[in-house]
């Protein structure tokens, strides 16, 4: 199957570009298409022989985007309804990454793809304005919202971890913020596993993060210990750590309906973790 792929740096896109296997990978990056000219995005599908589209590059920048939203949006919500009405027109697959930022992160039940939105900060409604733009479009589409992605490539929680690690003996790590890490490795799977299976009466909105849920202060507890590191993490609330954008206190995500409908397993973010850390000590 021949993919083209927005984005060429980001974690996902780049996992996609490694695990891509029988699929021929046409990856973009900021170079070739510059999500912030959404029509120039839609050109490049409309030139393409691409057999389907996938959308792994967005803007990400949480905080900042608190000062750039209008930006973000063009970013995360114009451009994705471009590339997916372009599809449309060609009719062929559109896949786009989401993010569990569009609910409110309040409860402790895990969000499953039909609950209410309500993003609480610049990124997350961002988001939003990309995936109604993308089921506005009326093509075969999948919209993939994931959470705390983690790979051996880029800017993530577990390299900087492993970076503070290096000069303190204890680090200061939000325990109130409970979600599912996901290998970018494990969603670049999922959607080459995926694309192949869309068509006009299967897609739509799904989730897919790493179990079991864990606090992002848990979460660096396993990384130290799965690294052989001495550094202690001492526990502080949401409040001790203050931030431009508000973040999500939940991030539990129901996953069920991927497995059901794409026969894609959720993966296990430990042994996600085992492999990143085996890939940055290589």
């Amino acid at each position: 199957m021949k993919l083209l792929v927005f984005g060429k740096t980001g974690q996902v896109a780049r996992e996609l570009i490694l695990q891509g296997g029988a699929h021929e990978i046409m990856a973009l990056g900021r170079d070739q298409a510059d999500l912030s000219d959404s029509e120039a995005c839609a050109a490049i599908i409309a030139q393409s022989d691409a057999d389907a589209v996938i959308n792994a590059a967005a803007y990400t920048a949480v905080d900042k985007a608190e000062e750039e939203e209008a930006l973000a949006t063009i970013i995360n919500g114009d451009t994705p309804g471009a590339m997916a009405r372009a599809c449309a027109v060609k009719g062929i697959p559109f896949l786009h990454v989401s993010t569990d930022y569009v609910f409110d992160g309040e409860g402790e039940k895990p969000w499953s793809p039909n609950d209410p939105v309500a993003p609480q900060n610049a990124y997350g409604r961002s988001k939003l304005a990309g995936e109604e733009a993308v089921r506005a479009a009326g093509g075969a589409h999948l919209i993939l919202r994931t959470s705390w992605v983690f790979s051996a490539h880029g800017n993530n929680f577990v390299k900087t971890m492993l970076r503070l690690s290096e000069t303190r003996d204890q680090l200061t790590v939000v325990a109130d913020q409970i979600g599912g890490p996901t290998a970018a490795r494990d969603i670049a799977k999922a959607l080459l596993a995926i694309a192949p299976q869309l068509g006009a009466r299967k897609g739509g909105t799904f989730h897919f993060a790493g179990h079991p849920a864990v606090s992002w202060a848990d979460f660096a507890r396993e990384i130290f210990e799965k690294s052989g590191r001495d550094t202690q993490v001492a526990d502080i609330p949401t409040s001790d750590y203050p931030t431009p954008a508000k973040r999500p206190l939940n991030s539990r995500m129901e996953c069920s309906d991927l497995t059901k409908d794409f026969d894609v397993d959720i993966p296990d973010w430990r042994e996600a973790l085992d492999e990143v850390l085996r890939d940055l000590e290589a």
